[in-house]
């Protein structure tokens, strides 16, 4: 589990409850009625907004702002200069043997692609489809989130406006208007925490995850069609270092000198 995100909610609602509990009784910001206008307003919204095949897919797809294994590069770049060195030394029809070590199924399914003598055009062509219909789905589960987002502050709202309609009806009672009033302003409340506290931050957290997999499958497209086109390890390395960050970078270095050192 990614303690960030957990982290990040928890923290959240510590500091709420905490800030609450301070001035007033906690107790007093529970209301029922509330939380079935937000949360249900929310959820059929956002059914009518999304089939429900992409609602289930975008589920799916949220474990990965809980999930604490990131991609590596570095890793990712030392698998296909492996596969670089093999082709360079039998062939590359000795990367066929290689290719069912390799967990990764979009890796591998480049490296039978290469196997199998397609053009290196058609090659980047069928991976690059893959890569973007990847990255629409990515965008559906954030988009799903970010829509999440927009229609709960939408219906605390709306049951604030419903908490003001009944609290106009009893006006004959002036004992009867504060707590009516305070009601009424809970669902706002509801709306506000559940968009800025989970909704939005979980989007902004799978938009990220997606950059990084994209990233990783983007090096793998490049390091592919390099040993497709011959290229010499040592100059597939560099080249695909180039999508790293110096600190990455850095790190790689240190491990292959921590690596000849031993």
């Amino acid at each position: 589990m990614d303690l960030a995100t957990i982290g990040g909610i928890s923290v959240g609602m510590g500091f709420i409850f905490w800030g609450i509990s301070i001035g007033g009784s906690l107790l007093s910001f529970y209301d029922l009625p509330s939380v079935i206008i937000v949360l249900g307003g929310t959820i059929a919204s956002t059914l009518v907004a999304y089939p429900l095949k992409k609602v289930t897919e975008a589920l799916k797809i949220v474990k990965k702002a809980f999930s604490a294994r990131e991609p590596n590069q570095g890793e990712t770049i030392d698998k296909i200069i492996e596969i670089a060195n093999i082709a360079r030394r039998e062939g590359l029809l000795a990367l066929e043997e290689a290719a069912e070590k390799i967990d990764d199924d979009f890796l591998q399914k480049g490296i039978m692609l290469i196997v199998d003598g397609t053009d290196p055009e058609l090659v980047r062509n069928i991976l690059e489809t893959e890569l973007a219909f990847l990255e629409q789905r990515h965008t559906t589960g954030k988009g799903l989130f970010e829509t999440m987002g927009s229609f709960a502050p939408a219906f605390g709202m709306i049951g604030t406006l419903i908490g003001l309609v009944n609290m106009l009806q009893r006006l004959d009672d002036p004992k009867s208007v504060g707590p009516s009033m305070a009601v009424a302003l809970i669902t706002t409340f509801y709306g506000s925490v559940l968009a800025n506290l989970i909704f939005i931050p979980i989007a902004a957290k799978l938009k990220i995850r997606s950059r990084e997999e994209i990233l990783l499958k983007e090096i793998m497209v490049e390091g592919l069609l390099s040993i497709q086109a011959g290229e010499n390890p040592r100059i597939i390395e560099e080249k695909l270092k180039a999508f790293l960050s110096p600190q990455i970078r850095k790190k790689m270095q240190n491990s292959k000198n921590e690596g000849v050192e031993a």
